[in-house]
């Protein structure tokens, strides 16, 4: 799969079906053969402007299904 197509589904937190945004970039491994985690910028980023910088770095042990059009993802967020 390519990174342009985990960019066109919204990522969801199966855990409060909080929708987190969508897929903007990938961490890779040091040999670039596995992705390690996805990233996610924080509401009110768009294209990378007008945001505070935050992000969601979601590891791929956190991710349960990909579908068609989201990726569910399982992330417990503390409470504040």
């Amino acid at each position: 799969m390519r990174l342009s197509e985990l960019q066109d589904k919204e990522v969801i937190n199966t855990c409060d079906c909080k929708r987190l945004g969508f897929v903007a970039d990938l961490i890779l491994d040091d040999c670039g053969c596995h992705v390690e985690a996805i990233i996610i910028p924080k509401s009110g980023k768009f294209c990378g402007f007008f945001g505070d910088g935050s992000e969601y770095v979601i590891p791929c042990k956190c991710i349960k299904r990909i579908g068609p059009d989201v990726i569910l993802v399982e992330i417990h967020e503390e409470k504040k």
